[in-house]
């Protein structure tokens, strides 16, 4: 077996000790025979941002293979807001790839995420699923690299009150027992999230956390690890769908919602990314090692001038615009910079060091097994507007074709140092090249009409079908602006749009 499958959480994978990519039909029926299900799970994506279900009682085993390769039917009008009731019906098909057994249900069931396809057979061109497929397909072709991803997903924990050990007001980050109050709740997430297949890299808890009548906020993160972007979106929708679920069952609330309160800490969808080549290496770092690539640069370029554009799919509703303002380590000005979170797009620490900080931390010779010497590969770069209002799928599309267009872009290096920054922009004495700096729209109007006005960038080669891109922006539009005016200046009345959109995405 592969060793990197050998303590996988994922019950299908350990127990076919199989990579979930070759999974064959096969695989799946002696899976479900010898596993003993009794119950096959559909599950994908819809307009809201939530997965939808479909259930299944394995009848027999011509059943189970015709739903298998068949799909089943489902009603895309009550899915898509683009698709008309007079033409409705759409197939889901199951991706065999994604299989795990649901850590949720008391009757042993599998449950695989779905592909949409139309009358025809045909994959449906606006599906959010297909869409990031058709993205990475096309960034591959035009750059000869695969486009990987990685989510930071933050959320808020809510719970009474127990009135003990009270943590500190805004300095959650990375606490420990007993002062954060639900850290073996997270990790009780976590594990649900690796037994879907998930990679996580770590959790933690985050700055945020405050009392308010009587219940108890605190902010936790899961990170995970950089994969092909594909399986980053269908990650994370199962992680937020998992931690949902867990929160159910243990009597908690839980949110990703972009800001829930005044003054205090809201809650973003960092996205980090990585450019590998034909033979599954990173290209991040420059061939000394002393820092980013040219490609990387590139690929940079293309998200700063397409970002405007980009917060229609990572920021998709009133409540985002809450969060992107000034001195709250949210962007709002387009640049990037190295270990610098006032910018929009941050270059973490890469390990590109090349010391040896073991032998240091322990000892000579406390090293004393063969590794793999994978620096350059955790070397990513993040960007940092998107939340949890965010489509996943459609927000890792635009960012795959926003890389692209770094990589069509002329002069793409020259564009990447105009809008490098190497200060905290919102220190006063750097008040002049914050004033140089484009900002990110302020609210949903903004934002619709920043993509109108390069839809054709997202449009091309197919990726973006024009009915997505019109169904976005009338969704954007569909906002009241001045509602969203009138709360930046009332807490009461943000807190009550606050409310509206606790559980988005």
């Amino acid at each position: 077996m592969d060793k990197t499958l050998s303590l996988s959480k994922n019950d299908v994978v350990a127990f076919l000790g199989k990579n979930p990519r070759t999974f064959t039909l096969s695989d799946i029926i002696r899976y479900i025979r010898e596993r003993d299900i009794a119950m096959v799970n559909f599950m994908y994506p819809a307009a809201d941002g939530r997965l939808k279900t479909l259930n299944f009682v394995i009848n027999d085993l011509a059943y189970l293979e015709t739903i298998l390769t068949k799909g089943e039917r489902v009603d895309g009008s009550s899915l898509f807001p683009f698709i008309s009731a007079g033409s409705s019906d759409l197939y889901v098909v199951p991706r065999f790839r994604t299989a795990f057994r649901d850590p949720f249900a008391p009757i042993p069931t599998l449950t695989m995420l779905c592909s949409f396809f139309d009358f025809e057979g045909k994959p449906l061109e606006s599906a959010p699923e297909h869409t990031l497929d058709k993205a990475c397909r096309v960034f591959t072709e035009r750059t000869g690299l695969t486009f990987h991803a990685m989510g930071e997903l933050e959320f808020y924990v809510i719970a009474d009150d127990p009135g003990t050990f009270p943590a500190s007001d805004q300095r959650g980050y990375h606490e420990s027992a007993p002062f954060a109050k639900f850290n073996d709740f997270r990790t009780r997430c976590m594990l649900c999230v690796a037994q879907t297949g998930g990679k996580i890299k770590y959790g933690h808890s985050e700055v945020g956390n405050f009392t308010l009548d009587g219940r108890i906020y605190e902010q936790n993160e899961i990170e995970f690890l950089p994969v092909d972007a594909r399986d980053a979106a269908d990650q994370l929708m199962l992680a937020k769908w998992a931690i949902r679920n867990l929160a159910q069952q243990e009597g908690l609330d839980i949110t990703f919602a972009p800001k829930i309160t005044v003054g205090k800490a809201g809650s973003g969808l960092h996205i980090h990314m990585r450019l590998m080549d034909a033979d599954g290496r990173s290209v991040m770092l420059a061939p000394d090692g002393s820092g980013l690539s040219d490609k990387a640069r590139t690929a940079i370029a293309g998200i700063m001038d397409l970002a405007p554009a980009l917060t229609a799919f990572g920021n998709m509703n009133p409540t985002s615009y809450f969060r992107l303002v000034p001195h709250q380590e949210a962007p709002t000005n387009i640049c990037w910079g190295d270990r610098n979170r006032s910018v929009l797009v941050r270059v973490p620490l890469g390990w590109s060091t090349g010391g040896d900080m073991c032998s240091v931390a322990n000892g000579a010779g406390a090293v004393d097994i063969s590794i793999d010497d994978a620096y350059s590969a955790k070397q990513t770069f993040e960007i940092r507007s998107g939340d949890g209002s965010a489509d996943i799928y459609m927000y890792l599309a635009g960012l795959a074709v926003a890389v692209r267009h770094g990589f069509e872009m002329k002069d793409a290096l020259d564009e990447a140092a105009r809008y490098y920054v190497d200060v905290d922009i919102h220190r006063p004495e750097n008040a002049a090249r914050l004033a140089a700096l484009p900002t990110l729209p302020v609210g949903c109007h903004a934002s619709a009409e920043a993509l109108e006005k390069r839809a054709s960038i997202f449009e091309e080669g197919g990726v973006f079908s024009p009915a997505m891109i019109a169904g976005v922006t009338a969704r954007l539009r569909s906002y009241d602006e001045s509602r969203v005016r009138d709360a930046l200046a009332d807490s009461t009345l943000m807190l009550d749009m606050v409310r509206e959109f606790f559980h988005c995405g």
